[in-house]
């Protein structure tokens, strides 16, 4: 039994030692092995002025909207408008039929004629002294009512017209012919389209540089070839509590109406005066939660102390894109080879072969535009 234990152990050990002795060959062998460069393009950075501005997502809001609606009770007798139409100020949009007003208007009048001939009467007897200057005074009287009595009932009937309380475009209708209508019912929406307000909301930490009278541009995904410019109106005077942000409201003007009332557009307040910075194409930006970064192009050495091309990570900070571009105020100069394609293959002190035959889009003013 020792003997076999002791053949047993001499085998086993002969057998880890030749296999130490292959791995340790196939790690010299391995040893000066390099994984081949990545293939990347690059962009040399160069410095632009860039004008200082705050991005924000606004929402378009009419400076006069309202839902027309009936002010008496009554019938449709009559539409007077065109679903999407355009009115004045003042224009008919629907007739309440209105016979019995009409008919309580002859009425009261008859009463008010006949109580100004007996007003009359008795303005000749009181000079006579045939009747009392109380008699009198209730015949003035009563004479008075009658006249307010018509003017109540001439009050009624046009308020049974119903008119566009200012100029602008309507909505679609929601009344018939023949339908009744409550006091309240809603008619058909109206908005004043020119000019227009756009609300945005902006970092409590920007308020400071918010004024009244800032030249704001803002533009439409729907409307890439048209910008419009405005000025700020109002600022709000409190800051929003769950979102920490104040609402400041622009005034701009709307050619035919092209913008409308909840619509979402991309707001562009100006700041003074031009900044410097760093305009790099978006797609060499690295994101990342804990800081963004680029992959500058660099000579680095390896271990062996041999030179070759690679890359180093530098964080970066940003502030704002436009079209294809990205600014960057910090972490890259002016004349640094910054990789802009291929990052999600490098590493820190990674190998790179540049090729810039095909490069990524670098124009501040894309059409159609991508961010």
């Amino acid at each position: 039994m020792i003997l076999m234990l002791t053949v047993a152990a001499a085998c086993i050990a002969a057998l880890g030692f030749t296999k130490y002795q292959q791995i340790q060959a196939g790690i010299a062998q391995g040893a000066p092995f390099q994984p081949p460069p990545e293939a990347v393009t690059t962009i040399t950075a160069r410095q632009e002025e860039w004008p200082a501005t705050l991005s924000a997502i606004g929402t378009v809001a009419a400076v006069q909207g309202v839902v027309v609606s009936a002010d008496l009770p009554g019938i449709v007798e009559r539409i007077a408008f065109e679903s999407g139409g355009w009115v004045r100020e003042g224009n008919v949009l629907v007739v309440l039929d209105t016979r019995q007003e009409q008919a309580q208007l002859v009425a009261a009048e008859a009463e008010r004629d006949l109580a100004k001939l007996n007003l009359d009467r008795r303005q000749g007897l009181v000079a006579q002294g045939a009747i009392s200057g109380a008699d009198y005074d209730r015949a003035a009287a009563e004479q008075k009512l009658t006249e307010a009595r018509v003017a109540e009932i001439r009050a009624t009937i046009a308020r049974k017209a119903i008119r566009a309380p200012f100029s602008g475009v309507l909505g679609i209708r929601q009344v018939n012919l023949g339908q009744y209508l409550s006091a309240g019912d809603a008619v058909v929406p109206l908005q004043s389209l020119d000019p227009i307000y756009v609300n945005f909301g902006v970092p409590q930490q920007d308020t400071a540089v918010v004024r009244l009278g800032g030249t704001v541009h803002v533009t439409a995904a729907e409307l890439q070839s048209t910008q419009f410019s405005g000025r700020v109106t109002a600022v709000n005077s409190v800051v929003d509590e769950a979102t920490r942000n104040i609402q400041v409201q622009a005034t701009l003007a709307n050619p035919g109406g092209k913008l409308r009332p909840g619509m979402y557009v991309q707001v562009e307040l100006g700041l003074g005066a031009n900044r410097p910075v760093i305009a790099l194409p978006a797609s060499a930006i690295s994101y990342a939660p804990y800081g963004d970064s680029v992959f500058i192009v660099s000579d680095l050495k390896d271990p062996n102390g041999k030179s070759y091309r690679g890359v180093r990570q530098q964080f970066i900070k940003l502030a704002g894109a436009r079209g294809d571009q990205v600014a960057i105020t910090s972490g890259v100069g002016a004349g640094e080879e910054v990789v802009t394609s291929g990052l999600f293959k490098l590493r820190n002190g990674a190998a790179i072969q540049v090729n810039n035959k095909t490069t990524p889009g670098n124009n501040p003013r894309p059409k159609p535009e991508d961010n």
